[in-house]
């Protein structure tokens, strides 16, 4: 744990789209991906969040820290900024000790550890651990983990009494969450909990596409869209090689493949390898309705 306190960072009421994007991962080239297609989008920085854990597995932690850092967006504290803040001795992000990602995870920690600068990490300490906003009149939180953790995995396939509790517990319309990797967009009557994906590593679904989310205002309704980024994959992962990260990752990179789903509910182990589809979600003022 670092010496930051919990806080929680209001944007106050937002206009227009808001985009979202989770672990960047340290891959840069998909970091610079990424704000090329906020511009082609035509979103502005103050409406892009990044849901956390900026530097991770792959070959560039410096690097991908200064091109977010540097493009003026908000980032929510993952578990990743807390431990490189505070200059812990693990990622803490929530492997069971002695798993294959325990194992992987200890060796890019210690290349990207050594890496990152002072200024660098006091960034990573000032992080909120919560966002909150406002669009067409309805509250969102946006989270590294879960409310209750930082490290906590939520996925689709997550127990819902687990997101029903956070939205009880934070009192909001809708939460936001990372650090589990793989887009979704659950509703629970007339609250939802969406995540958009990680851009640093493929979402396990055997292509090589990253993922980020675009919520937007529809009259009086919001649509949230997930879409599908590419970027070159192979440079990235030939970085990695490069560096002699762990290969399992660099393979993930170009095969869409996780190397180990230790922290994946049967529902998602369920889905490996099916590709995942771009969707749009319509959250209507009395009733949500998905479409593909």
């Amino acid at each position: 744990m670092t010496d930051n306190s919990f806080y929680v960072r209001d944007l106050g009421p937002l206009q227009g789209p808001v985009l979202i994007f989770g672990g960047p991962y340290s891959n840069l080239l998909a970091t610079q991906a990424m704000r090329e297609a906020a511009a082609s989008l035509n979103i502005p920085g103050e409406n892009v969040i990044c849901t956390g854990d900026v530097v991770a597995y792959a070959g560039e932690p410096a690097k991908t820290t200064d091109a977010i850092m540097g493009w003026g967006i908000t980032t929510v504290m993952g578990n990743c900024e807390e431990s490189f803040g505070g200059e812990a001795d693990d990622c803490g992000c929530g492997f069971e000790e002695g798993t294959a990602c325990d194992v992987m995870s200890r060796q890019w920690y210690a290349y990207a550890n050594a890496e990152l600068n002072p200024e660098q990490r006091a960034w990573m300490r000032g992080l909120p651990s919560q966002v909150t906003f406002t669009l067409n009149s309805r509250r969102f939180a946006v989270v590294h983990g879960s409310a209750a953790s930082i490290n906590e995995f939520v996925f689709e396939g997550t127990d819902n009494a687990i997101k029903q509790r956070d939205l009880d517990a934070l009192n909001v319309d809708a939460i936001i969450g990372g650090h589990a990797g793989v887009p979704f967009t659950q509703a629970f009557g007339d609250r939802f909990w969406h995540n958009a994906g990680v851009i640093g590593m493929p979402a396990n679904d055997g292509t090589p596409r990253v993922w980020f989310s675009v919520i937007r205002p529809s009259g009086d309704d919001i649509e949230i869209e997930i879409y599908p980024l590419n970027y070159d994959y192979a440079a990235a992962a030939s970085s990695m090689r490069e560096k002699r990260l762990p290969d399992g990752y660099a393979k993930c990179m170009e095969d869409g493949l996780w190397p180990n789903m230790d922290v994946m509910p049967e529902a998602e182990r369920a889905k490996v390898g099916v590709a995942i589809a771009p969707s749009i979600f319509q959250w209507r003022a009395q009733q949500q309705v998905a479409a593909e």
